[in-house]
């Protein structure tokens, strides 16, 4: 947007209007906005050159978990360029506000500016009408920006987000996935996307029980990302060497909180402690309880 010559702020920013920063800006300045950027003539390919083969880094995976209070959200630390590990400690789970988080897979540049936008998308609202958005409403508003990354993610260029959070209206935690057009789906109980995301899911689906507490959920969700590092190359797990854990969030009632790195070391050791031997893990039980036994056999 061309600055006033006399220095003051635009007529633009003066004029009544959506209460939608995005909306604004595609009025104004569309340039800047993550979907309108213009590939090269030859592809994504002629990006830039280096390890990867001039592809831009690709984040996976992310898992979400409803639990008795509210959501789990964790992703792991790696993004890979081509068949290059592009990045040890990319961070993927981030505050979209008080009450909500926001997972990215896909490419991973993009997928940031999204989560930029949205984050401020929110504030903005909040600043203009004096209240937070509703849950359906933020679920919708990030819908919109996806699909206004449809050329680009029909050129490769793909960001596919997972978005959760507690719903203050109903007292629950939510899960909502998308596709690259824009298309929302409420997930029950818990989700996963990205390259691993396959992988997660198995593991979420024999860990996952009905009114998990928080802690459990913690775990549960760090072990679906080790599984899914242990069979996707582009999945990084937990790096007892370098000390990098994943990304984990808890958004309750009391807002959004991601644990320390204290917290999940903890976690990371349980978690190796209970597959040393069993690398594959136990999928009859859930990581805090042991099958329950009647009669001397076990049931």
């Amino acid at each position: 947007m061309s600055q006033d010559p006399s220095g003051r702020l635009p007529a633009a920013f003066l004029v009544p209007g959506s209460s939608s920063f995005t909306d604004f800006v595609r009025d104004h300045a569309p340039e800047v906005l993550p979907g309108a950027r213009r590939l090269p003539a030859a592809g994504v390919g002629a990006l830039g050159g280096g390890p990867g083969a001039g592809q831009p880094p690709h984040a996976t995976t992310i898992v979400a978990i409803v639990f008795a209070d509210g959501v789990v959200m964790a992703g792991d630390r790696r993004a890979t360029a081509g068949n290059v590990i592009a990045q040890r400690e990319i961070e993927k789970v981030f505050p979209a506000d008080d009450h909500s988080c926001v997972g990215i897979a896909g490419t991973a540049g993009l997928a940031l500016e999204m989560v930029r936008l949205f984050q401020v998308e929110l504030e903005h609202f909040e600043k203009l009408e004096g209240a937070l958005m509703s849950f359906e409403g933020k679920a919708n508003r990030l819908a919109a920006m996806i699909r206004g990354n449809l050329g680009l993610a029909m050129q490769g260029l793909a960001v596919v987000p997972v978005f959760a959070g507690y719903d203050l209206a109903e007292g629950r935690g939510r899960i909502v996935s998308y596709d690259v057009t824009g298309g929302r789906y409420e997930e029950v109980d818990h989700h996963a996307v990205g390259s691993g995301s396959v992988f997660a899911r198995g593991a979420l689906k024999k860990l996952f029980r009905p009114g998990l507490d928080a802690s459990t959920a913690v775990r549960v969700a760090v072990e679906a990302l080790w599984d899914a590092a242990d069979d996707d190359s582009a999945t990084g797990g937990p790096d007892l060497l370098r000390r990098i854990w994943p990304v984990v969030a808890v958004v309750g009632a009391d807002g959004y909180r991601r644990l320390g790195d204290d917290e999940l070391a903890e976690v990371v050791q349980a978690v190796v402690a209970g597959r040393t031997g069993n690398p594959g893990g136990n999928p009859l039980t859930t990581p805090t309880q042991a099958p329950q036994q009647q009669g001397g056999a076990t049931a």
